[in-house]
């Protein structure tokens, strides 16, 4: 561990791009919240109280995003990000504690809020006359979760339904700011020339995670079969689940990296930039999903209720979405037979509705390795692009 010198702590260009032992660590507790929202979702009997579960995650998710784009800038080695890291590890167990409970709005959005403005005041704190360019992008940092922390403790404090209304202003305050380059009074935007610096570590870090959040696709499932009976049925639908995260896994690795680590500068301050919102999609597709065979887990058998077959299609729907829509927004292109089996899959949802979930289950199998299978016949034609320069 380095002393973490207010000099050395924006990473090196020659530096290591490997994530460290700790940010794996990280990655394992929001991959742990995740899951948690997944078995919230699960245990919805309906659509009602479903929106302040999809704020949660979107929270989870810009927590670790941020934070990930933090040990990308900022040499995660040196103490003072550490500590960062640290901090933002606690604040999503507190977090996750607090999902499952709607009388601990307040927990929720504390354990929200102080790890950012800590890394922000760290940050600021440890590079004050400094680093000036680096001191000034962890200033606009803060000063937008500063704004948007009014909102989510407000939520939290005033009485019942302005929580949902107020906090739906913080995570779009969060999230468009982040969009429009954090403008800050008398400092103005990040500059685009700092998301060129981004870094075959982010990449890296964000498969990782993507990767780790695929195994809640049979985590959450394994822990329903472990209370139930090994039926016939209920072992295919727990096969399924396995070959449904197989297939995502496949999916989702084809090029992603390729297209984070791009060269090209264009290219790569593009894919910094979207990556996040991209992902985000992705992400709840896999929340989804993990949902969806943990009830089909349960009860595998009788007629599929139409928020099942929401969750059974519309989750790989959603990962596929956002896998589709990270390709067309960096390279320019679709990779039209996954457009095909994206809009099969919506098109199946009216038909299913009689069949048992195993079965449902069973044919988002089929579409995902039809994916699979386009992607090998052809759907590769994108990638010679990414080892080249824009003209």
């Amino acid at each position: 561990m380095t002393t973490g010198g207010s000099s050395e702590l924006v990473r090196r260009p020659n530096g290591s791009t490997r994530a460290t032992l700790l940010e794996l660590l990280f990655d394992v507790v929001f991959v742990a919240a995740l899951a948690l929202v997944s078995m919230l979702i699960a245990e919805r009997a309906s659509w009602n109280g479903l929106a302040p579960v999809v704020i949660m995650l979107m929270a989870v998710w810009w927590t670790w995003s941020i934070t990930s784009t933090t040990t990308d800038f900022y040499d995660p080695d040196q103490r003072p990000i550490q500590a960062i890291l640290m901090v933002t590890m606690l604040g999503a167990v507190v977090t996750a504690a607090a999902l499952a409970v709607d009388s601990h709005a307040l927990v929720f959005a504390v354990g929200y809020v102080i790890p950012h403005l800590v890394r922000g005041v760290v940050l600021v704190g440890v590079l004050h006359r400094r680093r000036h360019m680096a001191e000034q992008r962890a200033a606009r940092f803060l000063f937008w979760f500063v704004v948007s922390s009014f909102f989510w403790i407000g939520g939290a404090l005033l009485p019942d339904g302005w929580p949902l209304t107020l906090w739906v202003v913080a995570v779009t305050i969060d999230y468009v700011s982040a969009a429009a380059r954090y403008p800050t009074p008398g400092l103005g935007r990040v500059p685009f020339a700092q998301y060129e610096k981004t870094t075959e570590h982010l990449g890296e870090r964000y498969q990782q995670f993507v990767i780790l959040a695929l195994g809640d696709i049979i985590l959450v499932p394994t822990l329903e079969i472990s209370r139930s009976e090994f039926t016939l049925a209920r072992s295919a639908a727990f096969l399924s689940a396995f070959a449904a995260m197989l297939l995502l896994w496949q999916i989702y690795v084809l090029g992603a990296g390729d297209i984070v680590r791009t060269a090209a500068p264009r290219l790569l301050r593009r894919a910094t930039r979207l990556a996040p919102y991209t992902h985000l999609i992705m992400l709840a597709g896999i929340v989804c999903t993990a949902a969806a065979f943990d009830l089909v887990v349960e009860r595998p058998t009788g007629d599929t209720p139409r928020r099942w077959i929401a969750l059974i299609l519309g989750g790989p729907a959603l990962a596929l979405l956002g896998r589709t829509l990270f390709t067309y927004q960096i390279l320019g292109t679709l990779p039209w037979h996954r457009v095909f089996w994206l809009l099969l899959l919506v098109a199946a949802m009216p038909w299913v509705g009689g069949w048992p979930p195993v079965l449902v289950a069973a044919l988002v199998v089929l579409m995902l390795a039809g994916v699979v299978t386009g992607d090998a016949l052809g759907g590769r034609s994108s990638r010679p692009r990414l080892r080249g320069r824009p003209g």
